[in-house]
């Protein structure tokens, strides 16, 4: 019997807003609902992104339960610079200086909106990961993996409930880009959070694989070789078919360590420098392919180098084995 065709494995799902207004079967159990902060106590200011203009604060909501907020200011639109440069906007100056002015632009509220994400109830292991802390840098080897790193992610995971909701379409199947429903070999595409959809310089999207119990790249062997090809090859086909953005415009990877132990894939615009998207975190895709067609068991053997922070279970357990000695003196 010849092997399904790709259109039989495969099952291409576009965005179509006003069809997306009628699915309400797939949403059920995450309503979208009008809110409000009224209430909300304001804790601590826990870390302050100048650069992403991001900040994120710990608070609690009206029932005392804790919550973590984050708010982002969202990037211009074309839309809002013509709103902006109108006589809606009041300039209050700052500096004169020949041909040099600066002023503080006052802007209407309609161009003025704050991206906002809502973590409630927030533990304490979701505070401490929103919290600023002093990073080191690890060279971590296989046996380091096996001895130190899997089992202290084995005893402290998060609960990653939220992502089976997108897999078994409880949660955002509205917001599918494209589906391949092959359970070993398939994935889900969508858009990540930080992307606001409309600007193309900064898009975002997360390939979240269908296959469980692949927590990372440290995984990987050439049995996943197959689900690679397919992440790569249909994630930029979508992304091309969908925004017209084209496989040379994407930079494609993984993060080590990730930030949730279910194999998934970032897919961003080359212009867009996303939060780890640098060499001490991200392994770019093609890569990965690559270094396990060579070696099967690449990621097995391969010292890996990241990032750990003073407040990760991971760097203590580390340390504990004699890394980051002077820590103290620093």
């Amino acid at each position: 019997m010849a092997a399904p065709s790709m259109s039989e494995k495969a099952r291409k799902r576009k965005l179509d807003e006003n069809n997306a207004l009628h699915r309400n079967d797939n949403v059920k159990e995450c309503k979208s609902e009008a809110l409000s902060f009224d209430g909300f106590q304001l804790k601590k200011i826990i870390n302050d992104l100048a650069l992403q203009k991001t900040i994120m604060v710990h608070g609690q909501c009206q029932d005392n339960q804790d919550a973590v907020v984050i708010l982002e200011k969202k990037a211009f639109l074309e839309s809002d610079v013509r709103e902006i440069l109108s006589g809606s906007t009041v300039l209050r100056q700052t500096l004169k200086n020949d041909i040099y002015h600066t002023y503080d632009c006052d802007i209407s509220p309609s161009v003025n909106t704050v991206k906002g994400t809502l973590i409630y109830p927030a533990t304490k292991r979701h505070i401490e990961k929103y919290t600023k802390h002093e990073p080191f840098v690890i060279q971590e080897t296989a046996e380091d993996y096996q001895n130190i790193t899997l089992p202290c992610l084995q005893s402290q995971a998060f609960s990653i409930q939220w992502v089976y909701n997108i897999l078994e379409h409880k949660c955002e199947s509205e917001r599918i880009v494209y589906e391949n429903q092959d359970p070993l070999n398939g994935f889900i595409l969508l858009p990540d959070m930080k992307w606001n959809r409309t600007d193309m310089d900064s898009m975002y999207l997360v390939a979240i694989c269908h296959r469980k119990g692949i927590k990372s790249i440290r995984e990987l062997t050439q049995e996943h070789l197959p689900l690679l090809r397919n992440i790569l090859q249909q994630g930029q086909e979508a992304i091309r078919t969908n925004f017209g953005i084209a496989a040379w415009k994407l930079r494609v990877y993984f993060h080590y360590q990730p930030s949730y132990n279910h194999l998934h894939v970032h897919f961003t615009h080359i212009n867009f420098e996303a939060p780890g998207s640098g060499c001490e975190r991200a392994h770019l895709l093609c890569d990965v392919i690559d270094n396990i067609e060579s070696n099967g068991s690449y990621y097995q053997r391969k010292t890996l180098t990241y990032v750990l922070y003073e407040n990760d279970q991971l760097f203590s357990e580390h340390k504990k084995v004699g890394r980051f000695d002077h820590v103290e003196n620093e």
